[in-house]
């Protein structure tokens, strides 16, 4: 009888640990600025328009068309893709790749003043590799590729909502009353 109890309460008390941890689901970012415009020099690239679709879901009110108009620009410092062979087989084939998706950004004045440090994300994956599988391994390939911009999507817009502007306060002339002083 007190085993049946005991096996019964056991969800319960699964669900009570993880409401004590801390646990949450991921629900909509908030970026913490009111006008932002998104200077990627690849604006038509997937992850631009991922990037831009992202946050018209949440806050549509928030992207502008042109620098002037925004109180922060989001500004892409780099994006590197890289493929390297990390295990051969005893004829010297590749059998396994890692890769890599290098990113970093910062956000700006329009006049190009940092209002954070750079923020960097590196992505990766493992992708096994068989000469017999050929035109599925490609496909797998570029599924991950697909995976990971979309991963990185996701993680530039939590960085978005958590980076705190470092704007000094003799820098800042007043016009940009969203932005926290450091």
């Amino acid at each position: 009888m007190r085993i049946r109890i005991i096996f019964r309460s056991l969800p319960l008390f699964a669900l009570l640990l993880l409401a004590a941890c801390g646990f949450q689901l991921r629900g909509a970012v908030d970026i913490p600025y009111t006008r932002l415009y998104i200077a990627n020099p690849y604006a038509d690239t997937t992850l631009g328009a991922a990037l831009r679709r992202q946050i018209n879901a949440h806050q549509p009110e928030i992207l502008v068309d042109t620098a002037g108009e925004a109180t922060a620009v989001f500004r892409e410092l780099s994006s590197y893709r890289e493929r390297e062979i990390t295990v051969l087989d005893s004829d010297g084939r590749a059998r396994e790749y890692q890769l890599r998706l290098l990113y970093s950004f910062r956000i700006e004045t329009p006049q190009g003043q940092a209002l954070t440090t750079v923020a960097s994300i590196r992505l990766i994956r493992e992708l096994t590799y068989d000469d017999n599988q050929v035109l599925s391994k490609e496909q797998e390939e570029e599924f991950l590729w697909r995976d990971m911009e979309n991963d990185l999507v996701q993680q530039i817009l939590r960085r978005l909502a958590t980076l705190k502007p470092v704007l000094q306060p003799e820098q800042d002339g007043g016009d940009n009353k969203d932005m926290e002083q450091v």
